[in-house]
């Protein structure tokens, strides 16, 4: 997939021509989602078209090699006075310094200035988690999503997990069928972000869940195949489990935010709302960072404050 030759009238033919190697690389090498490269090909557009205004002329690879921090600057400070968030920010950033590093190391240009330049700081927004009896309605509405028997239990086993477990929806659906919890099997070894690997404990609700899915199922499963399947047998899509949370909105009266990563939020806030701890909470969401999951005291500080004036002596 390459936009270049027809959506980069502001380059010169030399880096049109390098735009569309860097894109190929993208695709083919780096495997990249299709999605991920249009974005990519977006933000490279819009930094070009500036560029062209800011500079007075075609940008070539010689003129991206001369830029100074100020230049880059120039653009950041355009893009926020059009209204673009500090975290949209970063990410064209990063899709420009993509392209910037690929030229850089084919030894076309020196990418000092775009080192220099540091990305947008964003705000850190809090996980969105829904209240105990919201999640309960998605878990157990799930049962319900489809005429077909199978998919609604496949649809209600994704979910339980989520909730139930924690997992994130990656997680979740890589799962091969030798590793489902079934039976006596209680435990799962998840591998999340960064390659890292963890135990997560899964209690018999959850299990019955996934137990009446694979005995419904219509489709092989074999042991080391994906446990989740689509209607033609393929992998499940992460997209059908987001469009069948969409459906509950509008049916159970949920926000907006209301999407699959919040029932994995749902799960830490209502563990530290029982009492957890941010430990096991780490341990069971597979932060690298107990930072990471400090933000849970920020979503339950109403409960904090509470422990706090009833068990210390001075409360």
């Amino acid at each position: 997939m390459t936009h270049a030759p027809h959506s980069l009238v502001f380059a010169a033919p030399d880096l049109i021509a390098a735009i569309a190697d860097w894109q190929r690389h993208l695709g083919s090498e780096r495997r990249y989602s299709p999605k991920t490269l249009e974005a990519y090909d977006r933000d490279v557009r819009q930094f070009l078209s500036f560029l062209a205004e800011h500079m007075g002329e075609q940008p070539t690879i010689a003129m991206l090699g001369q830029l100074k921090p100020a230049d880059l600057r120039s653009f950041l400070a355009r893009r926020r006075g059009d209204g673009m968030a500090a975290r949209s920010l970063g990410r064209q950033l990063a899709g420009i310094r993509s392209l910037i590093k690929f030229l850089e190391r084919r030894g076309e240009l020196n990418a000092a200035a775009f080192s220099a330049v540091r990305s947008p700081k964003a705000k850190k927004s809090l996980p969105k988690a829904l209240d105990v009896l919201q999640a309960r309605a998605v878990t157990e509405a799930g049962s319900s999503l489809s005429e077909d028997a199978w998919i609604a239990a496949r649809d209600a086993a994704v979910l339980g997990l989520l909730y139930g477990v924690g997992l994130r929806i990656s997680e979740a659906l890589s799962l091969r069928r030798a590793e489902a919890p079934i039976g006596s099997i209680d435990m799962l070894r998840v591998t999340g972000k960064g390659g890292k690997t963890r135990i997560v404990p899964v209690m018999p609700a959850v299990r019955r869940l996934v137990e009446t899915y694979a005995a419904l199922c219509p489709i092989s499963l074999p042991s080391d195949g994906p446990l989740f399947r689509g209607a033609k047998g393929g992998p499940l899509s992460p997209r059908i489990i987001q469009l069948a949370i969409e459906r509950m909105r509008g049916s159970l009266g949920l926000p907006e935010t209301a999407t699959p990563h919040a029932l994995r939020h749902s799960f830490a806030t209502h563990i530290l709302g029982d009492g957890g701890d941010l430990r096991t909470i780490q341990e069971l969401l597979g932060h690298a960072s107990l930072s990471t999951t400090q933000v849970y005291t920020h979503v339950d500080a109403a409960r904090l404050i509470d422990v706090y004036r009833a068990t210390h002596p001075r409360g």
